[in-house]
């Protein structure tokens, strides 16, 4: 039995090590993901809206009015909760999504290939500050925001990429990490990585008429939106993450997620059961006016990056960040990240940190490795008022809950131990 877990869990730390995401094209969620306009996709284990939280009722009080399903906020909260829109995880469709993680039928998705595997994966766009439905907004203007993003910022990306034959991803998110990202919170480098990677791209598939398309566009990617890139980053993550689902006898972690009320865990040999646990509250640094009281519990699709090795598993690549998360010292950080070595598989050969001697990045979390030291893997992320339509109010560290692990332990003796 030990050789069977031993050799099952190389088989998916392997899978994940040598996942080649590439960005390859642009297309709505209904045609690539087969959802109705009736169908919600949302962040994090399955949840019902009666127990969903403040901000991700807003984000579908949004799209609602996106979709024309309604035509103001009194009837969308009312069509939300009449049992006619069906909710279920993004994970579930091979799909992730930042904070709420609301995806909708109409909606452009960012179309990642492992071409080392051959699965896909997807993700909304960065929707840039303000407010924006994966903060939990409902405003007029988060509702043109998403239009915009479909009628224009969408197709033009969507012939940039196709003209270039693909962008990899790997490549931009390796050299972002020797840059001072970790990819979750701080996508700076990795941002402007990108935009000198696809402006080139756009400008070459602009026709004359779209020149102020154009410059909107660069504007959007340049102005007030270090995060762009975050999108693009999960949807690599999640890429390489199910290429290493289905491995019977593993143990590894190939899904952690979010929706504000629980997180839950998926395991690599124990098929497509979620285990879970409470969200845990978030602890960092509150923007001015604000403090835990008004904080959501920890939400979001994006744990995904911390699942692929990176994000609070390589926070000591990142000593910009620790401040703003209010990690402590940078000598806290290093030791976070020596921490997430304890309970992971391997260390990767792209993801270098150079703090570290160029180490490579602690790579595929381990159930029995979780629940044997009782270290559980930390998550960067921002921190969401918990009432819909405030939106972001800081950013910190959320550390996974430990009897999530014991579950899906527990859950692994009962298939493979009896």
């Amino acid at each position: 039995m030990k050789e069977l877990l031993l050799n099952a869990n190389r088989q998916a730390v392997s899978k994940l090590k040598n996942a080649m995401p590439f960005w390859v094209d642009v297309k709505p969620a209904g045609e690539v993901l087969g959802i109705d306009r009736h169908t919600f996709l949302h962040a994090g284990p399955p949840i019902a809206w009666e127990e969903m939280c403040g901000p991700m009722k807003g984000a579908i009080v949004a799209v609602l009015k996106y979709e024309g399903l309604a035509k103001s906020d009194e009837e969308a909260w009312g069509m939300a909760a009449s049992g006619k829109i069906k909710y279920e995880p993004c994970h579930h469709y091979g799909a992730v999504g930042p904070m709420t993680g609301i995806t909708s039928y109409s909606m452009p998705l960012i179309c990642v290939l492992n071409k080392e595997n051959g699965n896909y994966s997807y993700s909304t766009f960065n929707e840039g500050a303000g407010d924006v439905i994966r903060f939990g907004a409902f405003s007029s203007n988060t509702v043109k925001r998403l239009k915009w993003i479909e009628e224009t910022l969408a197709p033009m990306m969507k012939k940039a990429v196709l003209h270039c034959g693909g962008i990899n991803l790997k490549n931009l998110m390796s050299q972002s990490l020797n840059m001072g990202d970790e990819l979750h919170m701080r996508n700076a480098s990795s941002t402007n990585l990108f935009i000198k990677t696809v402006v080139p791209e756009l400008a070459n598939v602009c026709e004359p008429g779209e020149l102020e398309a154009l410059k909107s566009i660069i504007k959007f990617m340049t102005v007030n939106n270090d995060q762009f890139f975050l999108n693009f980053a999960m949807a690599a993550s999640k890429c390489s993450a199910d290429a290493a689902h289905g491995i019977a006898h593993s143990t590894m972690v190939t899904a952690m997620a979010r929706n504000g009320v629980n997180i839950g865990i998926r395991v690599s040999g124990l098929g497509e059961q979620w285990f879970t646990a409470p969200a845990a509250a978030v602890k960092g640094l509150y923007f001015s006016g604000y403090s835990s009281e008004d904080a959501n519990k920890d939400i979001g699709d994006s744990a995904i990056m911390e699942t692929a090795g990176l994000g609070g598993f390589t926070i000591a690549a990142a000593p910009a960040i620790v401040r703003f998360l209010g990690a402590g010292t940078y000598r806290d950080a290093l030791n976070y990240t020596s921490d997430m070595y304890e309970i992971s598989l391997s260390e990767s050969e792209q993801f270098t940190i150079p703090n570290l001697d160029y180490r490579g990045a602690p790579i595929g979390i381990d159930i029995v490795k979780v629940v044997e030291s009782g270290i559980c893997p930390i998550i960067n992320t921002a921190i969401v008022n918990k009432e819909p339509g405030v939106g972001m109010i800081g950013a910190g560290i959320a550390q996974a809950p430990l009897a999530m692990f014991q579950q899906a332990l527990l859950a692994y003796g009962d298939q493979y131990l009896k």
